[in-house]
């Protein structure tokens, strides 16, 4: 039987047997969802425990003048919510995705993660849903690049020739019909609130793509993190607030188009620049400094996440 979002906490609760991994069609079928017990869901529950297991929960709080303060907290709510995160596999329209659900604290809320270069599948990605999952919401992760992500081990000569094999305008109509799908789900569980839209590099730069042409309003705000190749011509379409989380010496995000294209968008976006950061170091950290600064643009983009969607 298939489980709306409304029911997923008492599916839990009720210690409902776990069923196999279900693929859905759009406007067919609901997901059912799994316990993160595979493989994928091992790897991310082991590499957030250790990343995070001798570093301190960070909340992020706004000041009254606007900006955003920092707050260190010692408990471990956090890790132990994620022990209730549901995972399950889904199709749309054809295309695949991974729906990550929160169980014990589930905000009702929906995000749609747009993935870089590496696709839905890659572990840094799925971390990082997990993660966001685990403070209340319902991360859909969708194949941007319908099995075909971009691979470290293919020669940089090709990338350009393997971008220009995926169509703008397909991805386009993908995330489309992602949206729609999860409006569906949440209108079919009784929900009214509205969605976010995230992502990172290749997706970051979608985020304003996708925000400038949801002409039925379902985004209320959206979150790119160091996005590639945005499309500033559009940036003025886009209706809602949007945050752009970028490294100074990133050579793939430049800050001063980040300004620009916060300009066009007008009140209420807000870009964050961290001094010495390059490219990836919020979902792809390698030095300890990448760690504190990932951590910190983690906390800014949970509160605000809260303020607009919650």
């Amino acid at each position: 039987m298939a489980a709306s979002l409304a029911s997923l906490s008492s599916l839990a609760k009720a210690g409902a047997p776990s069923p196999s991994n279900h693929h859905v069609s759009h406007r067919l079928l609901r997901p059912r969802l799994i316990p993160l017990t595979s493989s994928i869901g091992k790897h991310i529950t082991t590499s957030f425990s250790q990343r995070h297991k001798s570093q301190q929960n960070i909340s992020a709080l706004d000041t009254s003048d606007g900006a955003v303060n920092v707050e260190v907290d010692d408990d471990d709510d956090e890790e132990e919510a994620c022990e209730l995160v549901n995972g399950t596999e889904v199709s749309v329209d054809g295309v695949e995705g991974y729906l990550l659900t929160a169980v014990k604290n589930n905000n009702g809320t929906g995000l749609l993660l747009l993935s870089d270069v590496f696709g839905f599948q890659d572990s840094a990605t799925r971390d990082f849903a997990y993660r966001v999952a685990c403070n209340g919401y319902n991360v859909l992760v969708p194949d941007l690049f319908r099995g075909d992500p971009w691979s470290k081990n293919r020669p940089k000569s090709e990338y350009e020739e393997w971008r220009r094999g995926h169509d703008p305008n397909r991805i386009r109509q993908d995330t489309t019909s992602f949206t729609k799908w999860m409006v569906e789900e949440f209108a079919a569980a009784g929900i009214s609130k509205k969605l976010g839209v995230m992502g990172f590099c290749f997706g970051g730069g979608r985020v304003v793509d996708v925000l400038a042409t949801d002409e039925n309003g379902y985004f209320s705000t959206g979150v790119s993190f160091y996005g590639t190749r945005i499309d500033s011509a559009v940036a003025g379409d886009v209706k809602v607030p949007v945050l752009f989380i970028a490294g100074d010496r990133d050579p793939l995000c430049e800050v001063k188009g980040l300004y620009e294209i916060e300009e066009k968008i007008g009140e209420g976006s807000k870009v964050v620049v961290y001094e010495g950061r390059g490219h990836g170091f919020v979902h792809r950290p390698e030095t300890p400094e990448d760690d504190r600064d990932a951590e910190e643009a983690f906390a800014l983009m949970r509160n605000w996440l809260h303020h607009h969607l919650i």
